[in-house]
């Protein structure tokens, strides 16, 4: 699908349009917290333009480019979700107060924005180049499922990055928040706080995330276009879903596999198609509303199964605390 300039122009001016009026409506007056309605209503307001946005692309390219976003956006929202798990243990590492914690995802969000927009450019152009690249796009999406199931409930342990390392190390830093300032003057010099390490930690992390994303998309359509704006609608809502779903994190506790299963079968795709485009008979090539159902049957699965576990789980906690209780009594 050929592109032209004024539309990448017009499309990246309104996504920062749209959050430069986030960013305004939520900041404006004293700080405060994130609230669940305000949450609601963000997210609800994201998901709808990124549907919007793909009807337009229906309309003006076809249902094939349509279905390549949806799947995109579906795969890489999916993807976020989990990723909001490590954002959970980096603010809570870094004791960001809750009234806060909503500008420094936005910040760390715009980093990663810019990044992954740089990263696709470099990995479309590789692509169109290197056709094996396929071959080892899909054996590293085949090995980072291997990895997701084997780390399954390590979700705690987040090493550090060698930038944010570097962050800690090099920039004089105040022990404290100084409200939501990222640098302070003291006594004639100038220090960061706290809020600028954790931004940095936020966004170097996501892209960190984008070695597992990029390739899983590029699995499901080399069109820059439609990866990039599959990547900036699913990171757009990220924040608000971070506040909305709240704890409802700790209870989607098979993600990991349902993702895991997600990037295999993409990996998977990737080689077959490789395969295909090079005249191997018995490689299929997998279409776009395959792709599409699989990705979206298995998330309603992995939610279902994670609350209902969640949910057994915890009539099973209440019962032997109950049956603790009346031994005492």
């Amino acid at each position: 699908m050929i592109i032209p300039a004024w539309a990448w122009a017009a499309v990246i001016v309104g996504l920062l349009l749209v959050l430069a009026f986030d960013l305004w409506i939520v900041d404006r007056g004293e700080p405060r917290e994130f609230s669940m309605r305000q949450a609601s209503f963000w997210v609800g307001f994201y998901v709808t333009l990124a549907v919007v946005f793909g009807i337009v692309l229906w309309a003006t390219a076809g249902p094939t480019s349509a279905g390549e976003f949806f799947a995109g956006y579906i795969t890489e929202y999916s993807l976020s979700v989990d990723n909001l798990f490590v954002f959970y243990i980096i603010m809570t590492r870094f004791a960001v107060p809750r009234m806060y914690q909503h500008k420094v995802l936005l910040v760390g969000i715009l980093m990663a924005l810019v990044m992954r927009g740089i990263f696709i450019a470099v990995g479309a152009a590789a692509l169109a180049n290197f056709s094996w690249l396929f071959y080892v796009f899909g054996l590293f999406l085949i090995y980072t499922a291997v990895q997701l199931v084997r780390q399954h409930g390590q979700e705690d342990d987040v090493p550090e990055n060698a930038v944010l390392r570097w962050a800690r190390r090099a920039l004089p830093h105040t022990d404290d928040y100084v409200g939501s300032k990222v640098t302070v003057k003291i006594n004639g010099k100038r220090f960061v706080t706290p809020m600028l390490i954790v931004m940095i930690a936020i966004g170097t992390t996501d892209l960190l995330f984008a070695l597992d994303s990029i390739p899983a998309i590029f699995g499901l359509t080399t069109d820059p276009f439609i990866v990039f704006t599959a990547n900036a609608f699913a990171l757009m809502g990220l924040r608000q879903l971070y506040f909305l779903l709240g704890g409802l994190l700790q209870r989607l506790v098979y993600l990991s596999y349902g993702l895991a299963f997600i990037l295999g079968f993409i990996g998977v795709k990737l080689i077959l198609e490789a395969l295909h485009s090079s005249h191997v008979s018995w490689a299929p090539e997998i279409p776009i509303a395959v792709s599409l159902s699989v990705i979206g049957v298995t998330m309603v699965i992995t939610t279902v199964l994670s609350l209902v576990k969640s949910r057994r789980d915890t009539r099973k906690g209440n019962e032997i605390t109950t049956s603790a209780e009346a031994k005492q009594g």
